[in-house]
């Protein structure tokens, strides 16, 4: 019995989202048929090396794409741990999504901050050189699960056939993160209207250049922060007690106490220029985040900066959403005659306003497209005028005869 071979199939690898090799020398086989006389040893040969020189290319493509990060950051493989910091924080600041606003920029951002957390953590980096991306991923999913299947196991799952036996899945461990922070950004109602840029400095603790010369190996750290042992309890019991422990910085990593490459702890104070982007129309409690740029600490993700906005009293307009009010005095004989008056706006704009008839106390007027720019870009809300009749104090006889001539009262003083 033999097994006979019907042709050369066409198998296509993508490799982390990327097309890398064409396997054009995958056969396709047929069930076992019977066949007279014996297979041409030249032929199994051809056939194995086909096979062995396919492999041999896979794997040889996913070791060439670990310099991906490298060339990511615009770094050499030998690059120094400041060097890639460095790099990164012009890259970062180059596709930041606050600041460049090109289609892809922020996925370009998010790439970076992952090529930049390998390449800063000793053991993703030793990993990653060696075995590429997809090394990477393993030794995360072992990490998150505690251990697993690893090899082609894990690169013929692109195959559709799964790893850790046909289809069963493994989720990655989520990193933990600094604590947010909230800073108060107060603004005038002007500059919502207007929109503004503002440049500012922010300081905050950043790791150590060597700060990953100061870790050790230390199995009962499971996290930044936790430290889990196994204690006896009474013969043939044993108990998992979890402790708080600072000095474990992330999981299977503790921090050495007194360590020469950092003098100072683990962190060092670094000043950074941040550009504030005010929308026109952002409103009062809405965030403007940077993210990645609050506090760092080794083992986890730097949290987030927020500026939250403050908006300031104005002296004339009070805000609500969209829209803008404002009470405006007018005299007795303008409520009853008609007036025009001249209002200037928040950018310094002036517009006209005409009354005409008899205009009643704490009459509301509504002035289209005079209000706030709206938040989505679609035009302008409303501007509501509320109108409060000042009368006079008090009035001579001559007036009040006069008036009734004109409004034509009977003069009597009988109820």
């Amino acid at each position: 019995y033999a097994s006979e071979y019907t042709g050369f199939g066409s198998i296509h690898i993508l490799y982390s989202g990327r097309f890398i090799v064409d396997l054009r020398t995958v056969l396709i086989f047929k069930p076992s048929i019977r066949m007279t006389g014996r297979r041409s040893p030249s032929l199994r040969l051809a056939v194995q090396l086909q096979f062995l020189l396919a492999l041999f290319a896979l794997s040889a493509t996913i070791i060439h794409a670990a310099q991906d990060f490298y060339k990511l950051l615009g770094l050499k493989r030998n690059a120094t741990p400041k060097e890639i910091k460095k790099a990164y924080r012009s890259k970062s600041l180059e596709f930041h999504p606050d600041k460049n606003k090109e289609e892809g920029a922020a996925d370009k951002f998010a790439e970076i901050a992952y090529a930049y957390e390998v390449l800063t953590d000793e053991e993703k980096k030793e990993v990653y050189d060696r075995h590429g991306e997809e090394g990477l991923k393993q030794h995360e999913q072992r990490q998150g699960q505690g251990g697993g299947h690893g090899g082609f196991d894990d690169i013929f799952s692109h195959f559709g056939f799964g790893g850790g036996g046909f289809g069963g899945g493994r989720g990655r461990q989520r990193e933990q993160s600094t604590p947010n922070v909230d800073v108060p950004l107060r603004l005038t109602l002007k500059q919502l209207y207007l929109g503004e840029t503002i440049e500012v400095e922010y300081v905050r603790q950043t790791l150590c250049v060597n700060w990953q010369d100061c870790m050790k190996n230390q199995q009962e750290c499971q996290g930044p922060g936790v430290k889990v042992k196994m204690q006896q309890i009474a013969p043939g019991f044993v108990q998992q007690v979890q402790q708080r422990d600072e000095r474990c910085v992330a999981q299977g990593k503790m921090w050495r106490n007194n360590c020469r490459e950092c003098p100072n702890g683990q962190t060092q104070p670094e000043k950074i220029e941040l550009t504030i982007d005010v929308q026109k129309g952002m409103y009062a409690g809405e965030p403007i985040t940077f993210e990645g740029v609050a506090d760092e600490k080794p083992g986890m993700n730097a949290g987030d900066l927020n500026f939250v906005i403050v908006q300031e009293k104005d002296e004339h307009y009070h805000r609500d959403g969209d829209h803008l009010y404002v009470t405006m005095e007018i005299p007795l004989v303008d409520a009853l005659t008609g007036f025009s008056h001249e209002f200037t706006h928040l950018d310094d704009h002036k517009f006209t306003v005409r009354v005409e008839g008899v205009t009643e106390c704490d009459h509301v007027m509504r002035v289209s497209g005079k209000g706030m720019p709206r938040r989505r870009g679609n035009g302008f809300g409303d501007l509501y005028i509320t109108f409060d009749v000042d009368f006079p104090d008090s009035l001579t006889d001559k007036q009040r005869e006069e008036i009734r001539k004109i409004l034509g009262g009977g003069g009597s003083d009988e109820l």
